[in-house]
């Protein structure tokens, strides 16, 4: 194992290269075609078999090794988030409202380096490796209401040859450069987003008597949705039902036609998640009933929750104790309501989905995901890489 780290540290320059350049032309979901290209220019550069355009920007390259074994999928996402970058970094943006601040240019930097150093080792590879660089993580979906997971599933990644074990991971500024999180079980959150119209019967502000009154119904909805997580789900375990926006009427003196909102909710367990969107459905129905309106409800799942497999995480742990003896590894039940498109991916196929901090706090590198001055310590890059290496070998050693 510390020829992988050995290895990573070798090729520092080449991942950071790369991370830098992918930082400053940020490219979002299903536009990743800059991205792509260069993905794919180095992966043949290695004499992969490479597969360009699935779910449209979306690199596949094979790597078999000279032994059978299994196949194993290592998934990279690339794509950015449409926000103005503030981080004053010499290698920020170039694109206007377009930035990596979810550290996405760090996975596929990773990625690169990773299939680099295994191609190096493909006499020893007992199996084959999927290396699968996926468009559209960040919630963007396509003509067919899909994102790029589930769009690269349709589009046969699972299958020629058939994966049989799974492997990502995410950068994460939540915690300090050094901390891994590697659990078994649930990790991330599974995503519902909601909208829900109110229709009532607008009229004169000054003439309520002659209206029905939406506004007053999506409070009311609003408020006692607050009670379902609270009263509906026991204190031991994790829910979330956020109303994150409401929308209603224009003018100051009329009471408007109809009300929106929309929304999220997250759970963990597919038994919560049965109790919660139960009494979502029931709440907002009665009670738009009750205040004399109608109500249209669209609840559609983002993706499902995040969940690793007990003997394949137990795999990537090992790599890791033996990567990194020195660290603490957290291997409780590290959750995060974040959601991630990865598990339609866990959903078929056992696997593992870690986490490699990033942050630090003297470098002022601690902005959390999402926000336009995130950046992570560098330092955590050859790190990953060979943790993703001595986790994929470890892995292809799956009796």
């Amino acid at each position: 194992m510390t020829n992988f780290i050995k290895k990573a540290q070798a090729l520092s320059i080449y991942t950071q290269t790369l991370r830098r350049d992918f930082h400053m032309h940020p490219e979002l979901g299903f536009e990743e075609i800059r991205t792509a290209e260069i993905v794919a220019k180095e992966l043949r550069a290695l004499d992969l078999e490479v597969t360009t355009e699935v779910a449209k920007t979306g690199v596949v390259a094979l790597l078999e090794g000279a032994k059978p074994g299994p196949v194993l999928l290592l998934r990279f996402d690339m794509d950015a988030l449409p926000i103005h970058e503030e981080t004053g970094a010499e290698y920020a943006s170039q694109n206007p409202k377009r930035m990596h601040a979810c550290g996405h240019d760090g996975h596929v930097a990773i990625g690169l380096t990773v299939a680099k150093i295994l191609n190096e080792m493909r006499e020893d590879i007992a199996g084959s490796i999927k290396f699968i660089f996926q468009p559209a993580e960040e919630g963007v979906v396509n003509e067919n209401g899909m994102g790029g997971a589930e769009q690269m599933i349709a589009d046969g990644i699972l299958e020629n040859p058939k994966v049989d074990y799974a492997l990502a991971l995410h950068l994460w500024n939540e915690k300090p450069l050094g901390w891994l999180g590697i659990g078994t079980g649930p990790m991330m959150a599974g995503a519902e987003y909601f909208k829900v119209t109110v229709y009532g019967k607008g009229g004169h502000g000054a003439m309520p008597e002659t209206t029905i009154d939406p506004v007053l119904a999506i409070s009311e909805i609003v408020s006692a949705l607050q009670s379902v997580v609270a009263r509906n789900i026991s204190p031991l375990k994790p829910a979330l039902l956020t109303v994150a926006s409401l929308r209603a009427g224009e003018a100051f003196n009329v009471i408007p036609p109809k009300a929106e909102m929309t929304g999220t909710i997250r759970t963990f367990e597919k038994e919560v998640r049965e109790v919660v969107i139960q009494r979502f459905n029931k709440i907002v129905e009665n009670t738009a009933k009750a205040m004399g309106c109608e109500v249209e409800i669209d609840l559609t799942c983002i993706s499902p929750a995040v969940i690793n497999e007990a003997e394949i995480t137990a795999k990537v742990q090992k790599a890791a104790q033996e990567l990194c003896p020195e660290r603490k590894i957290d291997t409780g039940n590290y959750l995060t309501m974040g959601a991630e498109d990865m598990s339609f991916v866990l959903d078929q196929v056992p696997g593992c989905y870690f986490f490699i901090g990033s942050a630090n706090a003297e470098k002022e590198l601690n902005y959390a995901h999402h926000h336009p001055k995130f950046d992570f310590d560098e330092a955590t890059l050859s790190r990953a890489v060979a943790l993703m290496a001595g986790a994929a070998m470890e892995v292809l050693a799956v009796k």
